[in-house]
């Protein structure tokens, strides 16, 4: 597939090399001499220095052979105006723009972005998906990472196996044999630095990572099979009053009102104009840096610090002050990856990886064969991918003991007319079913295959 990325910044580079290992014709256009050289240094990629929203660059790029356009340069207008000369005058099928103003998103104008007007397929807003990401993470203490899908019936959680954790040194298959009615599948370990799938004979051990994907309603029973009891959340304190900031506030407080939050902003006016907009949390004018103010937002019992800040280095050592002074757990978002396995050595509990979060977006409209929803795991070595099983799949009818699946790939579970099943030996997949599974970057092309539309099928 030929694909055009404008932007070639942590986001774009992220989608190239993504797409480049998958043998997809890619070319990325950015203004920056510098990070085009970078990128076609490291990735078998073509670079174009210029204007991606200019005809003649979007041209040099090979627009008219593109099947595909993903416009993440760090301005709105750029992408928007990308994806319309690339649909004008070179009748790119899918157009993809990253767009962060809030006000192009809102419900009231929810028209802007059709074919008529202003041709984007899909318009990919990073903060509101790291604030949904934030607002999952606070939702479920204990898991590390979390993601739903089938209508948010199925969700994976990834979970730490602390020293305590009593499922360790135990075959899977006997945690299935010990609680049939458990609706969980561990998927994949991540351990000493290497992902695998995991299979019914393994172990977990101390330190492992483990991804679970399981029945939403079964999420705190899992958690708990694991180890991990921590209560959710019921004071909140947010260091960072921006966009992502002010959307986990005001969902916390339509959505769970009992919890009390604070929110620490540095600059006077965003102080002032996010506090018109929330009705009950508590907005203090200060730097997450200064221990008066987080004394004065009561850290000693706060239960959760989220650092949201556009400083990577303001939201870790934020948090790791708030942990000194009392606070239980803490959340940062981190944009640099040179900070995440730096982490590791701190007292954090856990982070926000804003460029995987954009990432595994894109990935879901990028993906062949019937893919709904995509979320790629340990710097995309894997990705938990929900697909619609059709009727020419080679997944359907079949025993699911007896289906020959490619190395690694390993199911979770099965959506079916409103109901969550767990992946049994003798479950077989109908037509229609949504299934959720894991599969390592070896693996997707095989994946893709499997939930492709064939020829039969017409």
């Amino acid at each position: 597939m030929k694909v055009i990325i404008c932007g070639a910044g942590r986001v774009g580079y992220g989608i190239a090399e993504r797409l480049s290992q998958e043998d997809n014709d890619v070319s990325v256009i950015d203004i920056s001499p510098a990070l085009i050289a970078a990128i076609t240094e490291t990735l078998d990629v073509s670079g174009v220095v210029g204007h991606g929203a200019h005809p003649e660059v979007l041209a040099r790029a090979g627009a008219e052979e593109a099947e595909m356009i993903i416009a993440v340069t760090l301005h709105d207008e750029i992408n928007m105006v990308a994806c319309q000369v690339a649909h004008s005058l070179f009748k790119v099928p899918t157009k993809i723009a990253r767009i962060r103003a809030q006000s192009y998103l809102a419900p009231e104008y929810s028209d802007l972005f059709s074919r008529d007007d202003m041709p984007i397929d899909v318009a990919i807003s990073p903060e509101i998906e790291v604030g949904k990401m934030a607002l999952r993470r606070i939702s479920y203490p204990g898991a590390t990472d979390v993601v739903r899908f089938a209508d948010d019936k199925i969700v994976m959680l990834a979970i730490e196996c602390m020293e305590d954790c009593p499922v360790v040194n135990t075959p899977l298959q006997q945690l299935t044999e010990l609680f049939p009615d458990l609706k969980a599948t561990v998927t994949a370990v991540y351990r000493e630095g290497k992902l695998f799938v995991a299979r019914s004979a393994d172990e977990l051990q101390t330190g492992d990572l483990a991804y679970v994907v399981c029945d939403a309603a079964h999420v705190r029973r899992t958690l708990s099979l694991f180890g991990h009891e921590e209560q959710e959340a019921r004071r909140i304190v947010i260091a960072g009053g921006g966009n992502i900031g002010l959307f986990v506030a005001k969902t916390i407080e339509q959505f769970q009102p009992r919890t009390r939050i604070k929110i620490i902003e540095n600059n006077r006016e965003r102080a002032v104009h996010i506090a018109d907009q929330l009705r009950n949390t508590v907005v203090l004018h200060g730097s997450a840096l200064d221990q008066k103010i987080q004394q004065q937002a009561d850290m000693e019992n706060a239960d959760l610090f989220v650092a949201l800040t556009n400083n990577d280095q303001i939201n870790i050592l934020g948090s790791v002050m708030a942990k000194s002074l009392g606070c239980r757990q803490s959340l940062v978002l981190l944009n640099d990856p040179a900070f995440h396995d730096l982490i590791d050595s701190m007292d954090i509990d856990a982070h926000i990886n804003p460029r995987a979060v954009t990432i595994s977006g894109i990935l879901q409209h990028v993906r062949k064969g019937r893919i709904r929803s995509v979320y790629a795991v340990q710097k995309g070595s894997a990705e938990v991918i929900e697909a619609e099983a059709l009727e020419t799949s080679p997944l359907v009818g079949t025993a699911l003991r007896d289906l020959e699946l490619p190395e690694g790939i390993r199911i979770g579970a099965i959506y079916r007319d409103g109901t969550v099943l767990a992946p049994g030996g003798e479950l077989r997949i109908k037509a229609k079913d949504r299934v959720v599974l894991l599969a390592t970057g070896d693996a997707i092309r095989h994946v893709q295959q499997l939930f492709r539309v064939s020829i039969q099928y017409f």
